[in-house]
């Protein structure tokens, strides 16, 4: 299973190590991923939803329906 947020499609991103010498190697930031139980009011059940922490804060802020509803509208979910 691919390490996405179900939300927010966030991704692992793409960088470089940087030693003091300036040598540069490849490495990767991973998304920080929880499995989290959410209530769908409308649907009156609980949902279960790998999403970033990130994702979590702004659940707290604006409410799980409203970011359902924008995930919908830019297309990470149907």
């Amino acid at each position: 299973m691919s390490r996405v947020c179900d939300l927010t499609g966030k991704r692992a991103m793409v960088g470089n190590n940087v030693s003091h010498a300036m040598n540069k190697t490849k490495r990767k930031f991973s998304v920080n991923l929880i499995k989290k139980r959410f209530y769908s009011v409308e649907e009156g059940r609980w949902i279960t939803l790998r999403v970033a922490a990130s994702t979590i804060k702004t659940i707290n802020k604006k409410g799980f329906e409203a970011v359902v509803k924008q995930a919908q509208k830019d297309g990470f979910i149907s």
